[in-house]
């Protein structure tokens, strides 16, 4: 017999909470560090990411083209947090160059993903590094590091959540239901004012003297984390799969997890 909707729902929802009850602490514990134990985890979910953009786009593609695409994206990474922006940068150019090459070659034999052409290969290069390198950056910031990441992450999280639960309890028209057909205008909302409120208490409680700018900084890094969330699920959709995948219960995959974050953390850090 199969399960009905809402016994899923609460069967999913278990799922989510018991995935944050486990990461939330981890990540926040490496954010409270800093520094190469702070990296170390940036750069394993990062290569994760990896993992999974090119197990959507290029899943066949030549062992030294998959090596070219982590070496391009962990490679940068490493040389911001030693030498600085501009040297990541043009590392990171170079990455994205060879991966193309790489994936050039794989698409005239007929191994990328059908839709999906050797430039989506090579757009998960900056896709991954610009959102790593803008949470990796944030926390470099003398005396507000701390601050301004756990800033970020509580405000992605509760968009996450207010999206989630608007969506769910209130549902209405939905947003683009031709890229993610789950989504809602109440969902976006409701993102967005929890997002708010998380981001004036986070303010409030690390004794920022604007909290009600915060406020409003979340509710705009809500409507770009919306927009991360619909840039991979239209990338998905060309794939032709519903989840990047299966590591986190709940969630899907570590892109599914963190998609909304990449677009967040590359924007706050543009606006730091």
């Amino acid at each position: 017999m199969s399960s009905s909707p809402s016994s899923f729902l609460s069967s999913n929802l278990a799922k989510r909470v018991l995935s944050a009850f486990i990461l939330i602490p981890v990540v926040l514990g490496a954010v409270w560090l800093g520094d190469w134990a702070y990296f170390a985890l940036i750069a394993l979910v990062s290569g994760l990411g990896m993992a999974e953009w090119l197990g959507l786009t290029a899943q066949k593609m030549a062992v030294r083209g998959k090596i070219a695409a982590f070496a391009g994206l962990l490679v940068p990474l490493m040389t911001q947090m030693t030498r600085g922006w501009l040297a990541a940068l043009i590392l990171l150019g170079l990455g994205m160059v060879l991966t193309f090459y790489y994936a050039r070659r794989a698409g005239k034999d007929g191994k990328l993903a059908d839709g999906l052409s050797p430039r989506w290969v090579a757009a998960g290069l900056p896709y991954l590094a610009l959102g790593a390198g803008g949470v990796l950056a944030l926390r470099a910031v003398p005396e507000k590091g701390l601050f301004l990441t756990c800033f970020l992450l509580f405000s992605v999280w509760a968009t996450d959540t207010g999206a989630y639960a608007a969506g769910r309890t209130i549902g209405g028209p939905k947003l683009l239901p031709q890229i993610s057909p789950k989504k809602t205008w109440a969902g976006l909302i409701g993102g967005m004012v929890l997002a708010a409120l998380i981001g004036y208490g986070c303010a409030l409680g690390f004794g920022e003297s604007a909290p009600a700018s915060y406020a409003a900084l979340a509710a705009v890094l809500a409507l770009v984390s919306q927009a991360g969330d619909f840039f991979e699920s239209y990338v998905k959709r060309r794939a032709g799969a519903k989840d990047s995948g299966t590591l986190i219960p709940g969630h899907g995959g570590v892109l599914d997890r963190i998609d909304g974050l990449l677009f967040a953390a590359a924007f706050m850090a543009l606006v730091v």
